[in-house]
């Protein structure tokens, strides 16, 4: 009896043990194209995630390793209604055939897949976050960093993300350019894909990377949530609270964001030589002693949102404040040859600004594929900063600088955008309007004011298609840019801008991408400034109204490849300016002029691999990335070369409700014109609980070194320096982090804008040492 026993126990083993898979394509129902990128949830009758994957280059999934039972497949894509398919009694290898999605007005709506998933596109990466990364995270910013995107770099001490090597990141959500402080906003759990832009089109403007976040939409009630994060070893702090709530067709939401920071141990150190007219050399030395360094800004953003069937309307009005009572530099100042020649040295600057702004913003959905997005921005800016430099010898001021600079800018943006679907091609054009009047008086010792007006309008198109297995994106703009100043010079520009990018998918998890293009760079309003203000005792800064715009190139080549838990990226490119704006150093008597001209060209050759290994264990995750930079600047009177290595490296680790990390990165110095402007050295840890909507850790910033550092050379042959500034709070900074979030009812499906323009350049030359 035994055996018949064990041989029964053994056969009803193999049977629980039998798995099967399901598989199918996905097609766009008006056209009947096949669906990339839709995503397949597998779930148990109540919602409970399974599996999940996303479909390929001809609309086709699979999942395998199905257990028997009853399941619910989910089916969605952004801008498609969501298709369920009921999976009863599943005992076999299911084959659905077509699976057809219809056009919908809202985004999608779906669930976070437990299994990581990433795939690459022409211009995008589409990832899908685990159900570890979400567990992980309190915010957006915290699921970016988890998800260890190549070129992004977190701080997640800071609460701050960029792009490694600078450069702009625009942030979105649902095609709606945001700011950092919505992502401290965003949950994790609602958001359903990430979409990784490092190639992006032309209607992203100068964006290097675009990271969108494609979120589902609850529809009654409204959420709430908190984020603290502040130093109890140095008085330093990233505050802010969000709220929303939906009426039927509307939907209310507000932030606030309070920051601030206050330091006693900031000084630099700094040695300059110069060459005077006369054949004359003299090199001093700054011996810095500690100063005090105090800043506070906010953000205040209220939002009112409407939204019917195909039409949608948006306004926001936003408000930045920012203060900096102190940013305070002291210490002797002495003649390297002759160190008795010494006077005490205090550089202060103080500052402020305001800046209120309005965005309206309306989106039409038409039939056919189509969409018009209508956009206008206004900004008001006012800015007031006040700078001391003096030198004196027991007592005796023997230099005295007091700049003074109140300044007010207004502004316009305007943009329209049309696209058409055209099966798996995409057809887009777009007119963006920007212009601004600038107002600014500079009281040295006579007050000079100074009235500047600067325009720029961009058209474009833009077309994606597939030829065989080679997706391209071809696209051509149009820029026009003038400038006026009153009672002085101006200039007319008109540039041709355009941009091709190309797709080949290889064998295995395999890709190569090429991207090209040429974009045009404008003036800053302070460059363009006529106006001198003085530096110190031998130096005076002074704007130049002639500056005319110029053009960047920019090539890109991208190779990838992913195999299990290991993904790794190869990158070159090469940047050349010609006729760049570079800073310019001239002689005047016993003075130094520092200025701007169009100098001869500009170049950067970078190499670059980024390596990312995990989940393992399904705790586990690092990410490493080393690129090598190399900087050709040729003025109309020098030449430089520069090379720097930069390395940064991550690693999470997961364990139930646990969360830790720690990372390190090394400066990325960047070379332009004759300055080497470096780069911060950092390395963090953190260690954080998380227990349903709430989370709190510690973590500690520059665990290991004795001060901060940031180090900057200027390789002029008339007025060199090497300069490093210090700020000793920041290192063995400890600090601690709370947030906590809730929900009640469900939201209405608001409709989220696809573009957020905004303006926060002042038009102010700033004058520092």
């Amino acid at each position: 009896m035994i055996v018949p026993a064990a041989w029964l126990l053994f056969v009803a083993g193999q049977a629980a043990a039998q798995t099967f898979g399901i598989k199918g394509v996905v097609r766009d129902a008006a056209n009947m194209e096949y669906m990339e990128q839709a995503a397949v949830v597998l779930q148990t009758p109540d919602s409970v995630f399974v599996s999940g994957c996303t479909t390929g280059r001809h609309g086709s999934f699979a999942l395998e390793r199905v257990a028997a039972g009853d399941y619910r497949l989910a089916v969605s894509s952004v801008g498609y209604e969501t298709q369920y398919i009921a999976l009863e009694g599943l005992a076999g290898d299911v084959a659905l055939g077509d699976i057809l999605l219809a056009e919908a007005v809202v985004a999608l709506d779906g669930v976070t897949v437990s299994a990581a998933n990433a795939n690459s596109r022409i211009d995008r990466k589409i990832v899908i976050p685990s159900e570890q990364h979400v567990k992980a995270s309190s915010h957006g910013v915290d699921l970016i960093r988890q998800l260890m995107l190549p070129r992004v770099r977190v701080n997640p001490l800071l609460d701050e993300v960029s792009v490694v090597g600078g450069g702009e990141l625009q942030l979105r959500i649902n095609g709606v350019k945001v700011e950092r402080e919505d992502l401290l906003a965003l949950r994790p759990a609602d958001v359903v894909r990430v979409e990784y832009h490092d190639n992006p089109g032309l209607r992203y403007g100068n964006a290097e990377v675009v990271l969108d976040f494609i979120v589902r939409r609850p529809e009654t009630g409204g959420d709430f949530g908190v984020n603290l994060n502040d130093g109890f070893t140095t008085a330093w702090g990233n505050n802010s609270v969000n709220g929303r709530i939906n009426h039927k067709k509307s939907e209310f939401s507000v932030y606030w964001d309070i920051r601030h920071r206050d330091f006693y141990q900031m000084w630099r150190d700094n040695e300059e030589t110069f060459a005077f007219a006369d054949g004359s050399v003299l090199q001093r030395r700054e011996r810095g002693e500690p100063g005090h360094a105090a800043m506070y800004w906010q953000n205040l953003n209220g939002k009112y949102n409407y939204m019917d069937d195909n039409k949608m309307f948006n306004a926001t009005f936003r408000l930045y404040a920012s203060r900096q009572p102190h940013w305070d530099y002291r210490g002797i100042l002495y003649n390297v040859a002759n160190p008795a020649d010494a006077v005490d040295m205090t550089d202060r600057t103080s500052g402020r600004e305001s800046r209120p702004a309005l965005d309206l913003y309306y989106q039409h959905n038409l039939p056919a594929g189509q969409t018009l997005v209508l956009n206008a921005v206004g900004t008001y800016n006012r800015t007031g900063e006040t700078r001391v430099y003096r030198e004196s010898r027991q007592g005796e001021i023997l230099t005295d600088v007091n700049n003074r600079v109140d300044g007010e800018k207004y502004s316009f943006i305007g943009e329209g955008i049309y696209e058409k679907k055209l099966g798996d091609r995409r057809l887009s054009a777009g007119i963006r309007h920007t212009q601004s009047l600038s107002n600014n008086v500079y009281r040295n010792v006579l007050p000079y004011e100074t009235e500047m007006r600067q325009m720029e309008t961009f058209v474009y198109g833009e077309f994606k298609g597939r030829l065989n297995r080679l997706d391209y994106t071809l696209g051509a703009g149009f820029t026009r840019s003038s400038f006026a100043q009153e009672g002085g010079e101006g200039y007319r520009y008109y540039t041709f801008n355009p941009r091709v990018a190309l797709f080949l998918p290889l064998s295995g998890q395999s890709s190569l991408r090429l991207r090209s293009n040429i974009n045009n760079s404008q003036p800053s309003l302070s460059n363009l400034s006529a106006v001198e203000q003085a530096v110190d005792s031998l130096q005076i800064m002074r704007g130049n109204p002639a500056l005319n715009p110029y053009l960047r190139y920019r090539t890109q080549l991208t190779y990838e490849y992913r195999k299990g838990p290991v993904s790794l990226q190869l990158q070159g490119l090469h940047e050349y300016h010609p006729r760049a704006i570079m800073e310019e150093k001239l002689r005047e008597g016993n003075r130094i002029v520092q200025t701007w001209d169009n100098q001869k060209d500009w170049q950067w050759l970078g190499g670059s691999v980024n390596l990312r290994v995990g989940p393992l264990w399904n705790i586990l995750e690092l990410s490493v990335n080393s690129q090598v930079n190399h900087y050709i600047s040729r003025g109309n009177s020098y030449r430089h070369r520069y090379t720097n290595w930069y390395n940064h490296a991550d690693v999470n680790f997961v364990w139930k409700r646990f969360i830790a990390g720690v990372g390190m990165e090394t400066p990325w110095d960047r070379f332009f014109g004759e300055t080497m402007s470096g780069g911060e050295n950092l390395h963090y840890a953190m260690l954080g609980y998380r227990h349903k909507n709430l989370s709190f850790g510690l973590g500690m910033l520059n665990p290991f070194a004795d001060s901060y550092r940031q180090e900057t050379e200027n390789r002029s042959a008339y007025a060199s320096y090497k300069k490093t500034n210090y700020i000793n709070e920041s290192s063995r900074m400890f600090t601690l982090r709370f947030s906590y979030s809730f929900s009640f009812g469900r939201t209405f499906k608001a409709g989220e804008k696809r573009l957020n323009n905004a303006d926060d350049e002042s038009g102010v030359m700033n004058v520092k040492k």
